[in-house]
């Protein structure tokens, strides 16, 4: 009889310990109505999740189950190139639901940061379609109410970093509530240093010097436009965008080139010497070009927190930070400020 209660009671303990087990792995099940049968792959939003895994889809029905070591962020990635984040830590049971006609706006329970992002994209419906300004006032409301949250990291990447030209200081500000946690993660990480680096080649601050070969191998630097205003054109001939950005500056160039107080220098993040010279003779660029092979890794590039291509950096005589990612119309206005001071001063 002892021997009985002895098992009994044994197993009593282990059931216990089974039932305290917190699972290693997430499950993940869906029904997406209307998405038939295809594939969605699901793949790391950074190095917390290196890796891409598979959920074939059948019937618009589909359940995986996966391995994070930790809370990590990550794509929903479908056929049509649509992507949606989706957040997954170890024991979650995650459930997604949703049309095939608005893959942009997935349900999705199993853990706080998808639900807290399921009810935002549920408000953001109600609205209708709301003005770029309304997005950006709910996506910041949320992300200074939502510190510790990886679906403020996703709307601060969509509604603010994303942008053709990024504010960083409203950035910086949106960043400084953030928990720890999240500082810490790789994303933010990269972020702050990005907005360091912004800070330190604002308009107003002063370029550092720079010094490079020009398409006939002379050394070019700052100080060969003494007392000109510099138009720093930064591109590639392997940038298909920046190629066609050429047109613009060919065209900037003929309205400055009489102008002595002004200046254009083209700046190339090629890799390959040939494939320069011969995009330089194909675009028809007749003003100074340099370029030291060295691709992103250019020092000016890397000084002036070049991230994109074209880009341009205007500088004053002085050397002083007057512009950045100026438009052909800004330009413009600029040279007539120039040539109008110029008048002025005779």
């Amino acid at each position: 009889m002892k021997n009985i209660y002895l098992v009994y009671f044994l197993l009593i303990i282990i059931l216990s310990a089974c039932g305290d087990t917190k699972s290693d792995t997430v499950s993940l099940d869906g029904e997406i109505k209307g998405l038939g049968n295809d594939t969605i792959y699901i793949y790391g939003a950074d190095a917390m999740y290196d890796r891409m895994d598979t959920l074939p889809v059948k019937d618009g029905k589909f359940s995986a189950t996966l391995s994070p070591d930790t809370l990590v962020a990550a794509w929903l990635l479908f056929s049509d190139g649509i992507r949606y984040p989706i957040f997954m830590d170890k024991g979650n049971k995650i459930q997604i639901k949703g049309s095939a006609a608005e893959l942009n706006s997935l349900e999705i329970t199993g853990n706080t940061p998808n639900e807290e992002l399921s009810a935002f994209q549920k408000e953001l419906k109600g609205l209708g379609i709301p003005s770029e300004k309304v997005l950006e006032e709910k996506a910041g409301k949320f992300i200074n109410t939502h510190h510790s949250s990886l679906a403020s990291i996703y709307l601060l990447d969509k509604y603010f970093v994303q942008k053709e030209k990024p504010d960083y200081t409203q950035i910086g500000k949106l960043t400084e509530h953030m928990t720890g946690e999240l500082k810490d993660r790789p994303y933010i990480d990269e972020l702050l240093d990005r907005i360091q680096e912004e800070e330190k080649t604002a308009v107003g601050k002063t370029a550092t010097y720079f010094r490079l070969p020009d398409s006939t191998g002379k050394q070019i630097s700052r100080s060969d436009f003494k007392d000109q205003y510099l138009l720093v054109h930064f591109w590639a001939s392997w940038d298909t965008v920046s190629r066609d950005s050429n047109a613009v500056y060919r065209r900037i160039y003929k309205k400055g080139r009489k102008n002595k107080k002004f200046a254009l220098l083209g700046i190339s993040l090629d890799i390959n010497k040939e494939n320069w010279l011969k995009a330089i003779e194909a675009d028809t660029l007749k003003w100074k070009q340099a370029c030291d092979l060295s691709g992103w890794n250019t020092e000016i590039v890397k000084q002036l927190a070049i991230k994109s291509l074209p880009a341009n950096v205007l500088l004053t005589p002085s050397g002083r930070i007057e512009g950045k990612n100026m438009s052909e119309e800004a330009i413009g206005k600029k040279l007539k400020e120039i040539e109008e001071k110029e008048k002025r001063k005779r």
